[in-house]
């Protein structure tokens, strides 16, 4: 499991890394806004935790233009605003849960594992958006309610922009997904699988189903 810190406070958030990465945990740490907004653009996270008071910038600012765009892994905020109108805040604009400054770091990891939890237990099994249904456990897709014969690497690359719709998936995070090593990848693999997959879904639609963002990557419109 991918943990992702953004905690200012170096020596916090060396003691949250090095106690989380003893139970197993692969965690990265960010200490800004911007170093967070470059990690989730790098690799996926399975949870983050979230200081709000950051030097660029407002985690609450961070979190709201997270969810606007899609994200909807869970996030755990972790502050020293203890008052009710700040956890009711964050809670409102999309935080999963919310400890306040100074905590029980044994606290911390039940709720790490709560969150974690809860997010395999809630995995839907069946995704639908623009008439394409792609069942995980099948292993199926239709399209306008019509089969469509997918590869298996291009049914794990559907699946994922499917679970991101919206969302802008750089190619490393793609890579990683569907390969083991996205360093071993020929750059124009992921080309030649984005290809494959317009060439059998965009058919029948009125309007493109993905976009290219050049030197980025790609979106599921």
């Amino acid at each position: 499991m991918k943990v992702l810190i953004v905690e200012d406070q170096q020596r916090l958030a060396q003691l949250l890394k090095q106690g989380l990465t003893e139970r197993s945990y692969t965690v990265a740490c960010a200490r800004t806004c911007r170093e967070a907004r470059d990690a989730l653009c790098e690799t996926a996270y399975d949870l983050i935790i979230l200081d709000l008071g950051l030097p660029d910038g407002d985690g609450l600012d961070l979190l709201r233009e997270w969810r606007k765009s899609g994200f909807k892994e869970p996030v755990l905020i972790l502050s020293a605003r203890d008052a009710v109108q700040d956890r009711v805040k964050g809670l409102d604009l999309g935080a999963d849960d919310y400890l306040s400054k100074p905590f029980s770091f044994e606290e911390l990891l039940a709720r790490v594992r709560s969150q974690l939890r809860r997010q395999s237990e809630v995995k839907e099994t069946v995704l639908e958006y623009r008439g394409i249904k792609l069942d995980l456990l099948s292993h199926t897709a239709h399209l306008s309610g019509q089969p469509v014969e997918l590869t298996r690497r291009e049914f794990a690359l559907l699946e994922i922009f499917m679970q991101n719709p919206g969302r802008i998936l750089t190619r490393t995070l793609i890579s990683e997904k569907i390969w083991a090593s996205h360093y071993d990848v020929d750059t124009n693999l992921l080309d030649v699988y984005m290809s494959r997959l317009r060439a059998k879904l965009e058919k029948s639609q009125e309007k493109p189903l993905f976009k290219t963002v050049r030197g980025v990557g790609y979106q599921l419109l």
